[in-house]
C-alpha cells in the first residue's frame, strides 16, 4: 500500500505542477498582450500623395484669404470732424505675398514634401522608408534642399530645387561598398 500512496503523491505533483505552469504561462501571455496594446501606437492611415497635395492647395488657400486688409480701428475718444474731402486715387491693394506651392517627392530611402518659395526650395517634411533612417537634412529655403536617408546597404540622397515654381527631386542611390 505505501507503494501505491507514493505514485498517487507523485502523480499529484506533476498535476500540480503542470497546471501552475500553464496557469503561469497564460498569465504571463495576457501579460504581455495587454502591455503591448498600450505601448504600441494606434495604427494610423496613411496619405496618398494626392491627399496631401489638396491639403496643402487648400491651406495655401486659407493663408491668402487670410491675408486680405482689414480697416484700421479707431481707439481715440476725441470726437470725429468733418474734414472736406480730398480727390485722390483710391488707395491700392497690398502686394500679394509671394505664393508657394509644395508636392510630395519620392524615393526608396523616403518621402518629402518640399516646397517652393522666392528664396529656394526648402523641406516642409520627410519620413523615411521603412528599414531607412535619416542622416542629414539642409532644410533650406536654399538653391537646392537636401535629405540623405541610410538603409543597411544603401544611402540615398534627395536634392530638391525649384523649377517654374514647383518643388522636384534629383535622387542618387549609392550602395555601401561603393564609399
Amino acid at each position: 500500500m505505501s507503494l501505491l500512496r507514493v505514485y498517487a503523491r507523485f502523480l499529484a505533483g506533476v498535476g500540480a505542477w503542470l497546471l501552475g505552469a500553464g496557469a503561469a504561462t497564460g498569465g504571463s501571455l495576457l501579460a504581455v498582450s495587454v502591455l503591448g496594446q498600450g505601448l504600441a501606437p494606434a495604427p494610423s492611415q496613411q496619405l496618398t500623395e494626392t491627399a496631401v497635395n489638396r491639403a496643402l492647395a487648400s491651406e495655401a488657400a486659407e493663408a491668402t484669404q487670410s491675408a486680405s486688409p482689414r480697416p484700421p480701428v479707431s481707439t481715440s475718444a476725441t470726437p470725429l470732424v468733418p474734414r472736406a474731402k480730398k480727390t485722390s486715387p483710391a488707395p491700392s491693394a497690398p502686394a500679394p505675398a509671394p505664393q508657394s506651392t509644395a508636392a510630395v517627392l519620392t524615393s526608396i530611402g523616403g518621402t518629402v514634401v518640399a516646397g517652393c518659395q522666392g528664396a529656394g526650395a526648402y523641406l516642409v517634411s520627410w519620413s523615411p522608408a521603412q528599414e531607412y533612417g535619416v542622416d542629414q537634412v539642409v532644410r533650406g529655403p536654399a538653391t537646392t534642399a537636401q535629405v540623405t536617408f541610410t538603409g543597411s546597404r544603401k544611402l540615398v540622397t534627395m536634392d530638391i530645387s525649384c523649377s517654374g515654381g514647383a518643388p522636384s527631386a534629383s535622387t542618387t542611390v549609392r550602395n555601401w561598398r561603393d564609399e
